[in-house]
């Protein structure tokens, strides 16, 4: 009874902690705002303020977490309340990848991106059905553990960690990208720069105190980062709808949007290429009309090689179908199919129930009814967000078409220039060459240079491009029309690529940059831009400090210590683990400087990889008795290795496919082999022992004590000894 009264007077000191710190960021957020409207506080200030109080607060929990016990390290001490460790999972969850991208991602594909809502959503469901209870009844620190205990022997255990390696540095260079683009924006900072202090940040929260102190600032980052995201498209609504709730308002911008792609023509209906009469619906409205392409592969290519000073051929451009090639000729065309659709959504599902940073959440509360409790929470925190993620998206498209696109360059909004600056809006017209030094084209130029379908005659030898006074004529060479206008020409000069108004077409905008200027396009303060980064800051470095601890414990503790030294005391362990953090950290670093177009794709490329090695064999490991080792370990292989081939021939090549699937769903080939591999090895080899087998029983019997779970993990005492 004593006990439970500690854990309720803990639990009340703990929400008020966190309540007295919400009030306090409105609070402050209210005073940044008054100064800046009523003393005019410069820009800079506001962001190094916000940005110092925030980053102080992570460091400052840090060292109040600061622990030299395993357990606390680890998994927080196994005493995490499950509202909190709900809402220490969200901020784990909600990486850059939500904060910033999703609502990018639902602009640019429309209702085709429903996909990651409703399968990152939907993993939650899976969880907390198949995997929470029974993982935090097996009681120990990482999932390789369970891997090894459940399948016997070091090779599964090794295997498993190297996927988890795999995984998390896949998941976390993309966060690290996240916090780059955030500190460069918002306080001036080049973009390396931005990567090293924000890193800093991560640092010092988790290097002092691990899994304890990654959960009380990932409960904090949790609360910016959730009223960081509200504010702005409240306002956004308010202004456009005269209504201030998004989420119930944005069908309005959905209208508006079906009628403006129409008269910006936009949006058509068309027959399929296939010959089969199908009408395919080109729109943001319509689904499943997204086509093949490996456009990213060649940006990310030509861009390794601006970057490194390399050579490397990139891909032939490709798209299924080809727009270029005569409209009767028959053509593969997936366009109006669901499989690809379909398939992301699964591989996204099963993906987020395998990913081992999520997964060891469920090792931090007390309980295996504290585990399920936690999973509905962390599923109602992460609704906040990812209900309001289309309203951004549907708000800011309605804002680009009514008054972006058809405008003229010049006098387009200030926000546009702004980002433009950055290099996330790029205005692909000839006339924004105007000036440009030619050794020094933008990234969309110069490969069309290359290519002969722009050239540069630098007719006074400035080294310059001049454009003033110059008119558009047209040629016909070699039966091939090509356009003059200035000093260049080619066949990419056309009448209205010269016209100095942005067409559609001309326009591209980072998904990024939707989020991060809403505030802009709402005419709000830049306090409220300011918070919008500290939120997108804190989405990302909450899921940074995660896969870092998810890297470093499967380096000391599954590899050093459970393989290498068992012998190995906990002082260091605990040493290694925080060595290896820092070199994690390091190496994400170094993956993130360049910056890559492939990192948009690193995020679902990390779900397919956790989708085809560690959802099967966890999954059979709690439901399937005679699932062995040997199995385990050819399904890890060979669903990870199936995907990752499917990866990345679909990538350069997306006339490999199957049903139209593309690489970003490529976990749905690699799972079903990893679970057959699983099967066909494991009945043709020995069955388990009879104590992994009570293992198994006793892990699927919730009602039984978790210290007997404990013992029986650790090899200390059979099921059967009761």
């Amino acid at each position: 009874m004593a006990v439970n009264e500690a854990v309720k007077l803990r639990n009340n000191r703990l929400a008020q902690y966190y309540g007295m710190f919400t009030v306090g960021l409105i609070v402050f957020s209210l005073i940044m705002g008054a100064l800046e409207l009523g003393a005019g506080m410069p820009k800079a200030w506001i962001g190094w303020t916000f940005l110092m109080l925030t980053m102080g607060m992570y460091a400052f929990i840090g060292i109040m977490s600061r622990t030299k016990i395993l357990d606390e390290y680890y998994v927080a001490g196994r005493n995490v309340p499950a509202v909190f460790n709900g809402m220490a999972t969200g901020a784990d969850w909600m990486s850059a990848a939500s904060f910033i991208s999703m609502a990018g991602t639902l602009y640019a594909l429309g209702y085709d991106g429903l996909a990651y809502i409703m399968g990152w959503t939907g993993g939650y469901v899976l969880l907390a059905l198949l995997f929470a209870p029974y993982i935090r009844k097996f009681g120990q620190y990482t999932i390789p553990d369970f891997v090894g205990a459940r399948y016997g022997g070091r090779w599964p255990r090794l295997v498993a960690a190297i996927c988890a390696i795999i995984v998390s540095l896949t998941y976390v260079t993309a966060q690290v990208v996240g916090v780059g683009i955030i500190m460069s924006r918002f306080i001036g900072v080049p973009y390396e720069w931005g990567v090293v202090i924000g890193l800093s940040g991560v640092l010092v929260c988790s290097f002092l105190g691990g899994m304890k102190a990654v959960t009380w600032t990932q409960v904090a980052q949790y609360i910016i980062l959730i009223i960081a995201y509200m504010i702005p498209v409240t306002f956004l609504s308010l202004k456009l709808t005269g209504f201030p709730f998004p989420q119930l308002s944005y069908g309005q911008a959905l209208q508006n949007i079906t009628v403006l792609e129409k008269e910006l023509k936009i949006s058509s209906e068309a027959p399929a290429r296939d010959g089969t009469g199908r009408i395919i619906q080109q729109g943001y409205v319509p689904a499943y009309n997204e086509g093949l392409s490996n456009a990213a592969a060649v940006t990310a290519i030509n861009q390794i090689n601006s970057y490194f000073g390399l050579n490397i051929t990139p891909p032939k451009a490709q798209s299924i179908p080809d727009a270029s090639k005569p409209a009767d000729e028959i053509q593969t065309d997936w366009r109006g199919t669901p499989w690809n659709f379909l398939a992301l959504t699964f591989c996204l599902m099963v993906g987020t129930a395998g990913l081992p940073h999520i997964l060891i959440r469920f090792y931090t509360v007390p309980s295996v009814r504290e585990s399920r409790l936690s999973v509905g929470w962390a599923l109602f925190f992460i609704f906040l967000l990812y209900f309001t993620a289309p309203a951004y998206a549907a708000f800011a498209r309605w804002e680009i078409l009514q008054n972006v696109v058809g405008k003229e360059i010049k006098s387009l909004p200030e926000w546009t220039v702004n980002w433009s600056r950055l290099g996330l809006i790029t205005q692909r017209d000839y006339t924004t060459l105007d000036g440009r030094e030619i050794d020094k084209l933008p990234s969309w130029a110069a490969p069309q240079v290359r290519s002969g379908a722009l050239v540069i005659t630098d007719a006074n030898g400035n080294g310059k491009i001049d454009l003033a006074g110059a008119t558009f004529s047209e040629t016909e060479v070699d039966g091939k029309k090509v356009g003059v206008f200035g000093e260049l020409s080619g066949t990419a000069i056309t009448k209205t690529s010269v016209d100095g108004i942005l067409q559609f077409g001309e326009l591209n905008i980072d998904p990024d940059t939707i989020v991060l200027s809403t505030p802009e396009i709402a005419g709000l303060p830049y306090t409220v831009a300011a918070l919008i980064a500290a939120g997108g800051l804190a989405a990302a470095l909450s899921t940074a400090d995660g896969l870092l601890v998810v890297i470093s414990s499967a380096i000391a503790h599954d590899f050093y210590y459970r393989i290498i030294n068992p012998k190995a005391s906990m002082n260091t362990r605990i040493w290694l683990g925080k060595t290896m953090l820092v070199v994690a950290a390091v190496i994400a670093a170094l993956l993130a400087l360049p910056r890559l177009a492939l990192i948009a794709q690193m995020v679902a490329w990390a779900f397919s990889m956790a989708a085809s090695s560690f959802f099967p064999v966890v999954l059979l490991g709690i439901f399937w008795k005679r699932c062995n080792g040997p199995g385990a370990i050819a399904g890890m292989v060979g669903g990870l290795s199936v995907t990752l081939f499917y990866m990345y021939n679909n990538y350069l090549d997306p006339s490999f496919n199957v049903l139209g699937i593309t690489h970003l769903a490529a976990g749905i080939f690699g799972m079903p082999i990893n679970f057959l591999l699983c099967y066909i090895v494991s009945k043709l080899t020995a069955a388990p022992s009879q104590e992994i087998q009570d293992l198994v029983d006793h892990l699927r019997s919730p009602e039984l004590d978790d210290e007997l779970m404990t013992s029986i993990a650790s090899g200390k005492q059979a099921a059967g000894a009761r």
